[in-house]
């Protein structure tokens, strides 16, 4: 297998008045295609800023970082924002703590989300198909408001997928949710990295779901530790 995702020395370092913070210090790693790593470690120790860097949702302040073949970032310099665009729809789909579905939008419409400006004859069949698999027929009608938590985040879940990306990040997926729904969502994550074959990089302070991934990566005051 090949390297998808692949840093070398990556930092992040934010200024707040005279103070420097360290977010993600210096941090390196390669991810194979079909990956499934969970990032843990307590909080403030740079998870979700170390996910929105490979993810290129956040440029860092220095290192290099590749997809797949791609250089995104290297010699303090991005590429364009434009063709940043390009590689994030091409390749990742986004899950969140947060569910971030728009409430006056159908369960349907919230999964089409992401094609609201790139035109894609087949969303609406995969739409279909999507929420079908994961248990949202009877849902696609129905507003945000008449969901549980549960079912809101497999609605997030099917929009992160509904441009059938390679690569899955997913940022406290079931911290709103309850044990029962928490495992739930981690059955489909693994369901998803075992029979479609998509990469996942999951941040979870729950150790039952942080299990559920074949690599663990501790992280410590912005650190890899382990």
């Amino acid at each position: 297998m090949s390297a998808i995702i692949t840093a070398q020395n990556l930092e992040k370092i934010y200024i707040r008045g005279s103070e420097k913070i360290v977010a993600v210090d210096k941090v390196s790693l390669s991810l194979e295609e079909g990956e499934f790593v969970s990032f843990v470690g307590p909080s403030g120790s740079g998870k979700t800023t170390l996910l929105h860097l490979l993810g290129c949702l956040d440029n860092p302040t220095s290192g290099s970082l590749s997809i797949g073949d791609i250089s995104v970032f290297a010699d303090n310099k991005s590429i364009s924002e434009q063709k940043l665009t390009k590689i994030r729809r091409n390749n990742f789909g986004y899950i969140f703590q947060k569910f971030y579905l728009i409430p006056t939008l159908t369960v349907k419409e919230n999964i089409l989300l992401p094609y609201a400006f790139y035109k894609n004859p087949s969303a609406n069949t995969t739409a279909e198909e999507l929420a079908e698999r994961l248990g949202l027929s009877h849902r696609l009608s129905h507003l945000p408001k008449e969901l549980s938590g549960g079912e809101m985040q497999r609605v997030a879940i099917a929009r992160a997928l509904i441009n059938k990306p390679n690569i899955l990040l997913a940022d406290e997926p079931t911290g709103n949710l309850d044990s029962k729904r928490s495992m739930e969502i981690a059955a489909i994550l693994s369901e998803l990295n075992r029979e479609d074959g998509i990469t996942i990089i999951l941040v979870t302070h729950n150790p039952a779901l942080a299990e559920v991934a074949n690599t663990t990566v501790h992280l410590q005051d912005g650190k890899v530790i382990g």
